[in-house]
């Protein structure tokens, strides 16, 4: 890659590491699901201007569903509820594990045992953080609303497969469309109209901010640059920048936050980290180049 190239991936990186800071401090002014909700609604924007990707409209639904309503209404409601940000950029990369037996039941897709073995390491890690719950902000109940959010993200992946190949940047501007009217109905039906009131009369520029932030910044040009650089590069060499957004995210908070990790959790964040190494890495691909 050129330098220009890898510049632009690395702030995608820091846009969507810092993301989950920026998110804490959303929170903080307004429920999670009405912020869900906001973010997609600022992100759709664009979709005037885009043609919709040629995908079968009850797939287009579906994903929409499961990748950004279910995947974001449950993260936003884990950090809620007991998540702390930094934890939350590292287990919700468990997606990564999730997605190859899904695709293996529904696409025929073989699992690999680096993949396995990247999966047996990251679950040791995730009860490590599991035996944590109680402590540090952490609740049990935050750990599985993440996980939740993450086997969202990992059937999304799987469906987003099924659909071809398409446009990133059109396909997440117009899935975006989606989440926005369930979410509010959600946020009406849990969180209740008091709460909406509340948050729209009491926002502040810290809102403003974080919506904005997560649906433009994060989303419209994260999502824009990583699909521009999707076309110029194979995947596999686009990709693992992607591995980068934990630490991010881990040392924002950290830094921003002053978010603090105990022996056992950080051990349990390293564990999950290297098994996502081992399992999605192209190790293989730098070993030919290397014995070529």
């Amino acid at each position: 890659m050129r330098p220009r190239e890898i510049l632009l991936a690395l702030f995608v990186v820091v846009a969507w590491g810092i993301n989950f800071v920026i998110i804490e401090v959303g929170l903080g002014t307004m429920p999670p699901l009405l912020l869900a909700a906001l973010r997609f609604a600022v992100a759709a924007a664009p979709a005037v201007f885009i043609p919709r990707p040629a995908v079968p409209w009850p797939r287009f639904i579906f994903i929409g569903l499961v990748l950004f309503t279910g995947q974001f209404g449950l993260l936003f409601i884990s950090m809620k509820v007991g998540m702390p940000a930094g934890l939350a950029s590292v287990v919700i990369q468990s997606q990564a594990f999730l997605t190859g037996p899904i695709a293996a039941l529904v696409l025929g897709e073989k699992v690999s045992p680096r993949q396995m073995a990247g999966t047996g390491i990251a679950f040791l890690g995730l009860a490590a953080i599991a035996t944590t719950a109680g402590g540090g902000g952490v609740t049990l109940v935050g750990l599985l609303f993440c996980l939740g959010a993450a086997l969202c993200w990992a059937i999304g992946n799987v469906a987003l497969r099924g659909a071809g190949k398409i446009d990133m940047f059109a396909m997440v501007t117009w899935l975006s469309i989606v989440p926005p009217l369930p979410l509010l109905a959600l946020s009406y039906l849990f969180e209740g109209p008091q709460e909406i009131e509340a948050a729209f009369l009491h926002m502040g520029w810290a809102g403003i901010g974080a919506v904005a932030y997560i649906a433009i910044v994060s989303t419209n040009i994260g999502y824009g640059i990583w699909a521009y650089l999707l076309k110029l590069y194979p995947a596999a060499q686009v990709a693992p920048f992607s591995l980068l957004v934990p630490i991010v995210g881990i040392v924002s908070a950290a830094l921003l936050l002053g978010e603090q990790f105990g022996p056992v959790r950080l051990a349990g964040m390293v564990l999950v980290f290297v098994g996502l190494m081992v399992a999605v890495f192209p190790f293989d691909r730098f070993r030919s180049r290397a014995a070529s």
